[in-house]
């Protein structure tokens, strides 16, 4: 892997056991990233040992096929930042809960509002999720806690629909420790932290998207390990938080 990122996209995919639905979306995210109008890659990361034929679905649709290094969603997240080769960073996840056809609009508002962060989102105005009723409530009182939390004014905090600038992640990369979802949250705060440091304000800005249920297998989420987890890193990342600003007087 070149430490040099050419210009253009790196459309990242986290999958376990998703092959029925990547062979939906493949197709449908080639289609929206030629809107976008610049070169990308598609990149889909797949478990440590295969349990389906993702690779197989991936090589019918010429993207890149690896396999992440360790287990759980946070190893796989950092898999792809490290296998990531195009100077902007675009993920979503490999369920269907991800509509392609947003893959515009996050682009587009990310370029004309030079964010650090562009996020597609079920809670601003004009977005939606048809997610279960108890996903919905939890989902909704954790972006409530992260916000405080992290300090950063968005009202999607949870969700994997993002925009990010490589060169920024593969930054912080090695210093997230997350195994969970909560990754989400913390790669936040610490490109946060990175830009801080800097004496500069990170921009987060969002765009309204319909969430859906994923579209065919299971969830891959299970409720106590998500609080239990949740729980862990609302600490953590409040303590990561004081310290940097205690740092910084």
């Amino acid at each position: 892997m070149s430490n040099v990122l050419k210009k253009g996209i790196s459309m990242v995919l986290l999958s376990y056991k998703e092959e029925e639905n990547l062979r939906v979306l493949l197709p449908q995210i080639k289609e929206k990233l030629e809107e976008c109008k610049e070169p990308y890659e598609i990149i889909v990361v797949d478990s440590k040992e295969p349990l389906d034929n993702t690779r197989e679905v991936c090589e019918e649709n010429c993207v890149r096929y690896v396999n992440q290094e360790g287990t759980g969603f946070g190893n796989a997240f950092r898999t792809g930042i490290r296998f990531a080769q195009y100077q902007k960073f675009f993920i979503m996840d490999g369920d269907g809960s991800h509509n392609p056809e947003y893959i515009p609009d996050i682009y587009h508002i990310f370029m004309s509002e030079h964010a650090d962060v562009a996020i597609g989102s079920r809670y601003i105005e004009g977005g939606m999720s048809n997610d279960t009723l108890i996903s919905q409530i939890m989902s909704r009182v954790l972006n409530r806690i992260y916000g405080v939390v992290l300090g950063i004014h968005a009202k999607e905090l949870s969700t994997n629909f993002r925009l990010y600038h490589t060169c920024r992640l593969k930054e912080v990369e090695p210093e997230l420790t997350s195994k969970h979802f909560d990754v989400e949250e913390e790669v936040l705060l610490k490109l946060k932290i990175k830009k801080s440091s800097m004496g500069k304000k990170i921009k987060v800005v969002e765009t309204p998207i319909i969430f859906d249920e994923r579209m065919s297998g299971n969830s891959k989420r299970h409720l106590f390990s998500l609080i239990i987890a949740y729980m862990k890193s609302i600490f953590y990342l409040t303590t990561l938080r004081f310290k940097a600003a205690f740092a910084r007087m």
